[in-house]
């Protein structure tokens, strides 16, 4: 299999540097002064009975379309009025066919913290996320460097931003640290897109117990989300599930009812 992650983050790479050509920093440092406050994420996820980050994606690298005309205003107030804790939304249009515009339409919508799911390599992203109205952002360790990381974060949380901090293996939990606000278990392989929901119960031994864990990726049975609430688990993070049904928001709220009932 390729390695779809470096393929992604080269793309990225180039992304930015035309994003910066077309609207620079300084632009948005005046922007940011305007935002209203954010919503938390993690708060979020610790008061809620059932944890489910509902994601916004329309396509995947390793599966393609998956929803291509979806629109957030159809599918994102559904969520929310389905129980949904957080939302999820793919800003990556390449791989993902994400725009920041869904998270700009989306906010007005709901009420409920927003995280922006991208492949970050730049504070500029942090700026562009704050500016379209997320609460919170993802930064992956497999695309980051230690200190990268560290960096990204405190970047974030001088913005007001929560950090969503992903994390694959065992060999990534060094990434943790104080400042972190809340840890995702990436089911899938970033490089090779293989998926295994036994990783989240793997490392579950192995994170701290204060900070908020969330499951990522291939869970499609309400069993499996009450197992891993067993584990410890507050967030769970779905989005192909619920996006490849007619009825997103109908699918999500028979989801919830069979973890709370």
């Amino acid at each position: 299999m390729p390695d779809i992650l470096s393929e992604i983050i080269a793309n990225k790479r180039i992304e930015v540097e035309l994003q910066k050509q077309s609207i620079a920093i300084e632009q948005l440092y005046e922007g940011v002064s305007d935002t209203p406050p954010t919503r938390s994420m993690k708060q979020a996820l610790a008061t809620s009975s059932s944890g489910i980050i509902a994601e916004f994606k329309r396509r995947s690298p390793s599966k393609g379309w998956i929803k291509e005309t979806a629109s957030p205003e159809g599918i994102i107030p559904d969520y929310a009025a389905a129980g949904a804790s957080a939302l999820s939304i793919l800003t990556d249009e390449k791989f993902f066919g994400g725009t920041l515009r869904d998270i700009r339409v989306a906010r007005p919508l709901v009420n409920l913290p927003i995280l922006r799911k991208e492949f970050i390599i730049d504070e500029y992203q942090l700026y562009q996320a704050r500016i379209v109205g997320a609460d919170a952002v993802l930064l992956i360790a497999a695309a980051l460097e230690q200190d990268e990381c560290h960096a990204l974060t405190d970047k974030a949380h001088e913005l007001g931003l929560e950090v969503l901090l992903e994390i694959h293996s065992a060999d990534e939990l060094t990434y943790i640290n104080k400042e972190t606000d809340m840890i995702g278990i990436n089911n899938r392989n970033l490089g090779s897109f293989h998926t295994d929901v036994a990783n989240s119960f793997c490392l579950a031994e192995h994170l701290p117990e204060d900070i908020i864990r969330v499951s990522e990726s291939g869970l499609s049975q309400p069993e499996t989300v009450s197992q891993l609430r067993n584990a410890g688990f507050r967030g769970f993070l779905i989005g192909e599930t619920f996006m490849r049904t007619g009825q997103p928001g109908e699918t999500l709220k028979d989801f919830i009812d069979k973890i709370t009932t």
